[in-house]
């Protein structure tokens, strides 16, 4: 066969093959739609270009540069989901636009998808503080008062509540919920006002998020950063992290949000999963490279039925938090061989309803349901910490054996007095735990 016509037998292949990718990179900019900006609703327009781009095999779905107001998007596999340079996608002030039935959703919305992108530069805008009363404060009962060094002059009001939490009567559900989804990347992309936890990868397998930020209002409670629920095989890396609870969190929590009432009985089978994780427990999680700061903890590791297990957080630097890093087991799940490395942590005590109390690193197994056993915590490092706090390091078991293979190498720390040490200091912080005289009582910590 001569070259000449080995080069003409090809041809047709190389033209199926450039006209198959042409295809499947389409871009559906939601103006083709009929998107408008803002006032205007757009979720119509932009949930049509999604459903045509996942019925043509998939693409990319582009958000343009401007402004857009939407209730929840429910995205599919095989789509890139980009938000141009100058685009902002806002979340609606209208509940009625995030109900479906009976239920409440977010903004943004996956359920067993594969190869899913979600992507910027522009901005995801919760518009988290228009649901806030920001002239009252968020409260709850899981603590006794009378057991804390301040008595009832413990977090009272008239200290005020400079540092949150404020109240809501209603608010949108998650912002970013990939639930049951595998091949995620999430990258170069502002999240903005969150009104609740920013972004749950829930029962996932294979996630990628980077380059993120997330930027919340401070005083808003459970504006969590990046919930990781049961999910494996999770990088996070080069992000940063400013929220209104948690920043970044690993739980064994299964299809349950952690919004109580919680169901506390397995009510699935993982292996007979189609997509997502089939393990049943949250591993193969590394965070690296991240700037976090919270209302709550830097990093929270625990709570759940599920185990959780082989989990690196390295090169991080955590700031004005009221907790550094938490590992907590507070139901069945046991959480083990979990390494935090080269991070440095500046904590302080914060005003207001939110659990800790300073300490830069906490660790503590205490039941938080007097009929459900908590999971040992087990083989757990700290190596390379730089931290300097308002009060000391916390390791609480509830019975000897609950906490096992503790290592605290090359820990440096430096505790200070603070603006809030008479109204706050000298307690211990267990919240959630059983019974509720465990929740915060006085204790003089030392270092």
């Amino acid at each position: 066969m001569n070259h000449r016509f080995k080069q003409s037998l090809l041809l047709p292949f190389l033209a199926c093959g450039l006209w198959t990718a042409a295809a499947h990179a389409k871009v559906y900019n939601i103006l083709d739609f009929g998107a408008q900006q803002a006032p205007a609703n757009a979720t119509g327009a932009i949930q049509k270009a999604v459903d045509c781009c996942f019925a043509a095999g998939g693409g990319t779905v582009l958000i343009p540069a401007g402004n857009y107001e939407s209730g929840t998007i429910w995205l599919k596999s095989d789509i890139h989901f980009q938000l141009e340079a100058g685009a902002v996608l806002k979340g609606s002030p209208d509940m009625a636009d995030y109900r479906f039935g009976e239920t409440r959703y977010g903004l943004l919305r996956a359920e067993r998808a594969r190869n899913l992108t979600i992507s910027g530069p522009g901005i995801l805008d919760g518009n988290g503080t228009h649901f806030m009363v920001p002239d009252r404060p968020h409260t709850g009962e899981d603590f006794d008062r009378s057991v804390t060094r301040q008595g009832e002059d413990f977090m009272s009001a008239k200290f005020g509540f400079e540092d949150g939490p404020i109240a809501y009567d209603a608010r949108p559900d998650m912002m970013l919920v990939i639930l049951r989804c595998e091949n995620v990347v999430i990258r170069n992309i502002t999240f903005h006002d969150s009104p609740s936890w920013t972004m749950r990868i829930g029962d996932c397998d294979g996630v990628l998020v980077h380059g993120i930020s997330i930027l919340n209002n401070l005083l808003i409670p459970n504006s969590d950063g990046i919930h990781c629920t049961t999910s494996r095989n999770i990088r996070i890396s080069d992000c940063d992290i400013r929220a209104g609870d948690d920043a970044v969190i690993v739980t064994g929590f299964g299809d349950e949000n952690g919004v109580r009432p919680r169901t506390f009985e397995q009510d699935f089978n993982y292996k007979n999963r189609g997509i997502g994780n089939k393990t049943g427990h949250a591993e193969n999680v590394t965070v690296t490279n991240c700037c976090l700061q919270s209302r709550s903890a830097g990093i929270r590791v625990g709570y759940g039925n599920n185990p959780i297990r082989n989990c690196v957080f390295q090169n991080i630097v955590i700031y004005g938090s009221n907790r550094g890093i938490g590992v907590f087991s507070r139901d069945r799940g046991n959480i083990e061989n979990i390494l935090f490395s080269n991070i440095t942590i500046e904590t302080r005590l914060h005003s207001g309803h939110w659990w800790g109390k300073g300490e830069p690193l906490h660790v503590s197994a205490v039941p938080q349901n007097e009929k459900i056993p908590c999971g040992e915590i087990r083989n757990i490092r700290f190596v390379n910490i730089l931290a300097r706090s308002e009060t000391g390091v916390v390791v609480w078991g509830h019975s000897e054996g609950a906490i096992r293979d503790i290592l605290f190498e090359n820990v440096r720390l430096g505790i200070k007095d603070g603006p809030l040490s008479a109204s706050y200091s000298g307690n211990i912080d267990l919240r959630p735990a059983y019974p509720v005289q465990l929740g915060v009582f006085k204790h003089d910590i030392p270092g």
